[in-house]
This record gives structure tokens, C-alpha cells and sequence, in this order.
């Protein structure tokens, strides 16, 4: 039985020494440089740290092989890894390795500063023997504490555990057959959590990533040459990426004949752009993953075996294996059957640690589980609101801070979004709620001449007259943020600017 990510390593490394692990546009790495790296990385770390276990090693490159390497060779030390994303703002750079306080930071460019104890990957000295620093540690010991913003763009450090990687790994063995055979094309930066779907598919069954560098999702031809030259075959990518290839007419022009998997995740996928991929690849496996951070990637799933409008949701399906998906009303109770809203809930493997050195956002999102009397067991509530649809499907509704009250209506914002981005000429768009004028806004960015003016008219022929906005405002460019989603922070401000 594995208990540390690290033997997936051990085990591939052994059975496919020579094959590519991982690929960016200047370096690869096979399996067994990958593991002779990683040894020789954790005698680096005991060497300068001391004899260390379950510490946090920071890492401040910017993404590519080295990362990973990096990963892996912290993982071997017995510690675990938190990335440092090189292009945030230095003064959220700053407040993150403040909490982290790590014992290290390892870098391959540019040192962080002399706060901490630095370690240059490329000065590395091969290991004289492969010391197991790791063997003691057990399965509920952290692998990564990854930062991410949340609502309030302050960062938590979610901390995930190896059982929790290596649950998540075994179901997408199981769910989606990936082996030896799988080249996968990554989007998902590495502080990221879409990104260990890539990285530990990788490692769990010898298949190969390539990083795809992230200035050719707006250079579309230039995607779909790299693509096509590494035969890439999988792909698991945020909805916005989906939607700009969509958006950008290069299916109608090029083709990527090995490409068969197609599994998102991060955003509410739009029926109309994901319908522009189905046609052009009818015989390939699409999945809608849903899940936060929160809980090792994901938590619940929908293989897409039937057909959808162009202006219909789409479900976020079924739970996991070895994860029950509890939904919550307001007071508390399960909701069960069709029709009836709640908050969706998880329990299971897959729930992380909580906040890194944050007890009191822990307690608040990881409590117990109201319905359960009789022994102390954690859920953790995600603040979606969702609901059952008539085949048992979860539907995801919204944020329970997207729901809001307007003109005595509760309303879900995310159904103006599916209303919104069905509407031929719109390529993207947000619903936001203005708390201060009382009012509906909605963005959008198009291609097309389209009108505010036609826009609202779409829109009415779609929602009921409460839902229907008070501002339309059309944009050149969408915000996204530093992980591929819509950025309802940099949009709030421009409410309030």
C-alpha cells in the first residue's frame, strides 16, 4: 500500500527509467533523473536545514521542470513543498513566505532573499547513496501547502496530505484509465491545485507532461503546433482556456488528431463553447470536475453523455469515490430530490488539514458534521449553493455570496451567467451585484458588434424581468487572475471605483 507520493516515483522510476516524466519548451526530465535529482535534492536540504521533518520548504521559480524537480526532492526529505509564484505582487509574495516561514527556499534563477536559508537547484551534487528520508513518514503527513486567495484576496495556505494525493490519484486510475500511454498538456500553474491531477497521473502510471507555456493560450496556432508536436492525447484545463480556443475559430481550422480526454475544472464551462468542442471532436471523453482547493482538486464529477443546449447548465454530476457530497439547507438538514437548494458539503480522504496556521478560518469552513451525533467528524463547506436535478445530478447554482436578495427575489447570479454566455456574439462574460446602487451588473466581452443594447434584449428573452440588469458593460479583455479565472475582485473594484 502506497502511503507517500514519493513511491510512485520509486516504482515508475524502476519500470520506466528512460521515458520522459516532464517536459517544458527547454528541459525534460526522465523518471530516473527525476529520482536521482530528488535524492540528491533531500541530501542538499538536510545538509543545510539540519535533521528536519514535516517543515515547509518554500519554492520561487517561475513554472517549468525545475518545479517539479524541486517538488520531488522536498518530498523525498521528509518535508513538504509550498510554490512560490514568481509574478504575484511582491507584497503578496511577502505576507505568503511571512506565514509559511519556511525552513528553506529552494530557487533555480533569482535567490528570494537572505531571510531564509537559499538552496540553488543547479548547484545540486549527485547523492552518494539513496537515503530514505521519508520512510518515516505516514499517509496523514502534509505533501504541499498550496495559497490561495479566496474571496477577500488575503492568501490561505491549504494543506494538503498524501492520503489525500494519493485517494485522488487511485480514483482518476479508475475513472479515466490513464497509463503509460498518456501524455497530458498542462495549463494549471503549479500553486494551482488542477495541477496535481497532472503531475501525480504522471508519476502514479509512468504517463509523460508537457508544460505548456502560457503565452500560447492567446497565440492560439501556436497551442495547437505544441499540441500536435508532443501527441498530446489529454488534457485537463480551466474553462476560460476551453472557451478562448473555442472563441478563437482554430477548430474550425486545425485539427489535434490524438487528442481523446477533455476534463475541466475551476469555472462554471459554458454549453455553447463546450458544444463547439464536441462537434469538432465527437469521439473524445469530456468531464466536468468540480471541487476547491480544499479538497485534494476535486469531489465530484460528470462524464458528458448526452446532448445540451447551447443555454443550459451543466451538472457537476456525482461524488467521487470514498467521498460523500452532503447538501445542507439553512437549517442545517440534508436536502434530498430535485428542485430543493442547499449548500453542498464534503466529507472523506479528501479534506485537507485546514489553513495553514490559520485555526480560526479552519474552524469557520471545516466543522463538524451537523447531521452525525455520535463522534467527531469533520465536513468542509464550500459555500456552493447547488441542487439535484431529475437524474440524481448535482447542479451548481452559485457562491452563497453570489446568491442575493434583489426586489424581493433571491437570485443566483451564475443563472444570468448561463443566460449570458449562450447569446451568439458573447464570448465571456460575469454577473456581479452592486450593493451600494442596488443593482444587477453584467460583463461581457465580444468579438462582434453586438449591442448593450442587444445584449439586454437577449437577456430578457432568456431571465425573468427581476434577474435582468441595470448596467450592461461591454470590455476589451475579461480580467482573469493569476489561476485562468474570471477575477470578481478586480470587477467589484470597478463597481466601487
Amino acid at each position: 500500500m502506497v502511503t507517500n507520493v514519493f513511491e510512485y516515483l520509486e516504482a515508475t522510476a524502476q519500470k520506466y527509467p528512460d521515458k520522459i516524466a516532464f517536459a517544458d519548451i527547454e528541459k525534460s526530465v526522465t523518471f530516473g533523473e527525476l529520482l536521482d535529482s530528488a535524492y540528491a535534492i533531500a541530501d542538499r536540504i538536510h545538509e543545510v536545514c539540519g535533521d528536519i521533518k514535516n517543515q515547509p520548504i518554500g519554492v520561487y521559480m517561475y513554472k517549468g521542470v525545475d518545479c517539479l524537480i524541486a517538488f520531488m526532492g522536498i518530498v523525498c526529505s521528509g518535508n513538504f513543498y509550498s510554490p512560490i509564484d514568481r509574478h504575484s505582487p511582491k507584497a503578496r509574495i511577502d505576507r505568503i513566505v511571512e506565514v509559511l516561514a519556511p525552513s528553506a527556499i529552494i530557487f533555480n534563477d533569482e535567490p528570494f532573499d537572505d531571510s531564509y536559508p537559499g538552496i540553488d537547484i543547479r548547484d545540486i551534487k549527485p547523492a552518494s547513496e539513496k537515503k530514505k528520508y521519508y520512510a518515516d513518514n505516514i499517509d496523514t503527513d502534509p505533501l504541499y501547502v498550496l495559497f490561495t486567495s479566496g474571496s477577500t484576496g488575503m492568501p490561505k495556505g491549504v494543506t494538503i496530505s498524501h492520503r489525500g494525493v494519493i485517494d485522488y490519484a487511485e480514483w482518476l486510475y479508475d475513472t479515466f484509465a490513464f497509463d503509460d500511454t498518456t501524455v497530458f498538456g498542462n495549463q494549471a500553474p503549479f500553486y494551482f491545485d488542477n495541477s496535481i491531477l497532472d503531475i501525480y497521473s504522471t508519476l502514479r502510471n509512468g504517463s509523460s507532461t508537457y508544460i505548456i507555456p502560457e503565452r500560447y493560450f492567446t497565440f492560439q496556432k501556436d497551442l495547437f503546433t505544441f499540441l500536435k508536436t508532443n501527441k498530446i492525447n489529454t488534457i485537463f484545463w480551466v474553462p476560460s482556456a476551453l472557451v478562448g480556443v473555442a472563441n478563437s475559430g482554430i477548430l474550425d481550422r486545425e485539427e489535434l488528431p490524438k487528442l481523446d480526454k477533455i476534463l475541466f475544472c475551476g469555472e462554471v464551462m459554458p454549453n455553447k463553447q463546450l458544444n463547439a468542442w464536441r462537434r469538432h471532436y465527437e469521439n473524445a471523453m469530456f468531464a466536468n470536475l468540480y471541487g476547491p482547493t480544499e479538497i485534494t482538486d476535486v469531489c465530484t464529477y460528470y462524464i458528458i453523455d448526452r446532448e445540451f443546449a447551447d443555454d443550459e447548465p451543466l451538472p457537476i454530476g456525482f461524488a467521487c469515490k470514498n467521498t460523500d457530497i452532503i447538501v445542507l439547507d439553512d437549517k442545517d438538514e440534508r436536502v434530498t430530490g430535485p428542485g430543493k437548494k442547499g449548500e453542498l458539503c464534503v466529507r472523506g480522504t479528501c479534506l485537507s488539514m485546514g489553513y495553514f496556521k490559520d485555526y480560526e478560518k479552519t474552524d469557520k469552513a471545516f466543522v463538524q458534521n451537523p447531521l452525525n451525533q455520535f463522534y467527531y467528524e469533520k465536513i468542509y463547506r464550500t459555500g456552493d449553493i447547488v441542487e439535484y436535478n431529475e437524474y440524481g445530478e448535482l447542479m451548481y447554482l452559485s457562491r452563497k455570496d453570489f446568491q442575493i436578495k434583489h426586489q424581493g427575489h433571491r437570485i443566483e447570479l451564475g443563472e444570468i451567467d448561463t443566460a449570458g454566455s449562450s447569446i451568439d456574439g458573447i464570448n465571456i462574460c460575469c454577473t456581479l451585484y452592486d450593493d451600494v446602487n442596488k443593482q444587477i451588473v453584467f460583463f461581457y466581452t465580444s468579438d462582434t458588434d453586438i449591442t448593450d443594447k442587444a445584449v439586454y434584449k437577449e437577456l430578457k428573452s432568456r431571465v425573468p424581468g427581476y434577474m435582468l440588469p441595470a448596467k450592461i458593460n461591454r470590455m476589451e479583455q475579461m480580467p482573469l487572475n493569476v489561476n485562468g479565472k474570471i477575477d470578481r475582485v478586480y470587477l467589484n473594484g470597478l463597481l466601487k471605483g
